[in-house]
């Protein structure tokens, strides 16, 4: 039997956004060297709500790129079928840069894995942090955890953490825990 578990919706996604972006303005002031990824796929989506939320309350845009780790993965010869790439757009060099990796369910650190080898594509970074909107705790296979997160759940190895944003077609946006 399927259960399914809503853990995250509006209002409160709003909420968690605002919190987050209020938390990146504390630690970054004025954004300067500062550039925004979000990871494929659907990391993308949080990384664009959050920046926007940074726009809107700095008054300019802070520079957002997608980055797509798919050929980074350690598993990526291991699938018996073959995965399909994602865009990337780093419209930017990220040499010396500060990152602020953003990714929508982190679970055993093995995309982030990914993302930070992608990265060295673009530069180098000065400093890389992570910020994710579900921290699955109790999954990791890396020693990999966020800076900042907007919600933390306990989870067994048999659940998922499933998204929906309204910008791939949902009604609305709800993050739900299946299993």
């Amino acid at each position: 039997m399927n259960q399914q578990r809503l853990i995250l919706s509006s209002p409160l996604l709003e909420i968690v956004v605002s919190r987050l972006a209020q938390q990146l303005i504390e630690n970054y002031q004025d954004f300067a060297d500062t550039v925004i990824l979000g990871m494929q796929p659907r990391g993308i989506y949080f990384a664009e709500r959050v920046a926007r939320e940074l726009n809107r309350i700095l008054g300019y845009d802070v520079p957002l790129g997608y980055l797509d780790a798919t050929f980074y993965r350690d598993d990526f010869r291991r699938r018996d079928t073959p995965l399909r790439a994602n865009t990337t757009n780093v419209p930017f060099i990220i040499e010396n840069k500060r990152v602020i990796l953003i990714d929508d369910v982190l679970a055993t650190g093995r995309m982030v894995r990914a993302a930070l080898d992608a990265m060295t594509a673009f530069g180098r970074p000065r400093k890389v942090e992570l910020l994710v909107l579900i921290d699955r705790r109790y999954n990791r296979d890396l020693p990999i955890k966020p800076d900042y997160t907007g919600k933390r759940v306990n989870t067994l190895e048999s659940q998922q953490v499933l998204v929906e944003w309204t910008e791939q077609g949902a009604e609305a946006d709800r993050i739900w825990l299946v299993g």
